[in-house]
């Protein structure tokens, strides 16, 4: 159970960034956004006030949501008239309240619209994420676990990789070694239309593969309804197999990527290689509180640039214009390192590097791990060797 007084702290950054902004309260919906401020992932509401106590409104289940979490206002959902009755004990009519309209669906943003009249809807999403982006000591050591438990994945790919496996047959066996030691695996993800199942397990020229993901790599899939990730290709001598995995623990995830290969690579697949850690290496060096994460970005660029590997960097012709994106609940947290994303970083941010490169019809190359913002340097929580394993 997520102690009491995380979820206060939590709540309490939350309510101070409303006030600054003159909202009311904030009405969390969205499942991601209800566990980190309540402990639970029961179907509800959970309003917060700008002052004052928050309530937890469950549809289902009750007895769950008054298990799993340590909030002390937990309350059956009696319809819409006790959900605003509720709201108005804190807000008065014309205020201000907050909704996730980042990801809310239009059809119940109408609906709330329709049920809340008396009060004016905003935007409470960025403040949402602004607030989870600055991770505790205790979401921190969440993630050092999930780390451990991403570094065991990794050792189990090394034992049995093999020529002749499918990728889909390799990461069926990582997702059974990472699921039999605690791996909750769904993966949630914010962004419309992204989605994610452990990761990608990919092999030759199928890790260069182009898909919707918004990520360097995507593969094949196995047919056109879920087009990413692990497919039927086999693995084959001297060709890179890119195991990106996202390993989530108790509601934390981290992501990480290493290089496998039966026998050896080609030169300059070892070089782009050995470039990738030079980025990811020197990023974590000039990273630190105060530093704007467009800044970092361009450090890659400019590596990338002078190890002539411009055209091959995150992408060949559809690149992806970024290189490192926050963690935590969601795959697709802030802070994102990207060129315009011009906000500092700051302590207790959470993110992964993923500097990798791309060649067509030969495959993918690179590294990422997880970094976060200690006071004056960027800490790694994930750890497996960097160059690329040879079995």
């Amino acid at each position: 159970m997520t102690p009491l007084e995380e979820l206060q702290s939590r709540i309490n950054k939350l309510q101070a960034a409303m006030r600054e902004k003159e909202i009311g309260g904030a009405l969390i919906i969205q499942r991601a956004d209800l566990f980190y401020f309540s402990g639970t992932g029961q179907n509800g509401h959970l309003f917060v006030p700008a002052e004052g106590e928050p309530t937890l409104i469950i549809k289902k289940s009750l007895p769950r949501a008054q298990q799993e979490s340590a909030l002390k206002n937990i309350v059956p959902y009696s319809g819409w008239e006790g959900l605003v009755e509720i709201i108005n004990q804190s807000a008065p009519e014309s205020t201000p309240v907050g909704l996730e309209l980042d990801v809310l669906p239009t059809s119940l943003y109408f609906r709330y619209q329709e049920k809340l009249k008396n009060f004016r809807l905003v935007d409470i999403s960025s403040l949402i994420r602004r607030v989870r982006s600055v991770k505790s000591t205790y979401e921190i050591g969440q993630m050092v676990e999930a780390a451990r438990l991403s570094e065991s994945v990794f050792n189990h790919a090394r034992e049995i990789i093999r020529e002749g496996l499918t990728e889909v047959e390799l990461s069926a066996h990582l997702e059974f070694h990472a699921r039999t030691m605690g791996h909750q695996g769904a993966i949630r993800m914010r962004g419309f239309n992204q989605e994610q199942y452990y990761g990608h397990v990919l092999t030759g020229e199928n890790s260069a593969a182009i898909t919707f993901f918004d990520g360097p790599t995507g593969g094949s899939g196995l047919n056109p309804s879920y087009p990413q990730g692990a497919g039927a290709a086999l693995i084959r001598e001297n060709e890179p197999i890119l195991i990106d995995f996202v390993t989530v623990l108790r509601g934390y995830l981290v992501d990480q990527t290493r290089i496998f290969c039966v026998g050896d690579l080609p030169p300059h697949l070892h070089e782009a290689h050995r470039q990738a850690v030079r980025i990811r290496d020197a990023l974590a060096e000039m990273g630190k509180p105060g530093v704007a994460c467009s800044d970092l970005y361009k450090k890659a660029e400019e590596m990338a640039n002078e190890g002539g590997l411009a055209n091959h960097f995150m992408g060949y012709v559809e690149k992806v214009n970024f290189i490192g994106h926050g963690v935590g609940i969601e795959l697709d947290e802030l802070p994102i390192i990207a060129p315009g994303y011009d906000h500092p970083l700051e302590e207790g941010m959470v993110f992964a590097l993923e500097p990798k490169f791309i060649f067509p019809a030969e495959g993918t190359v690179g590294i990422e791990d997880v970094f976060a913002v200690g006071c004056d340097r960027l800490e790694q929580l994930t750890s497996f060797s960097d160059p690329p394993q040879l079995v």
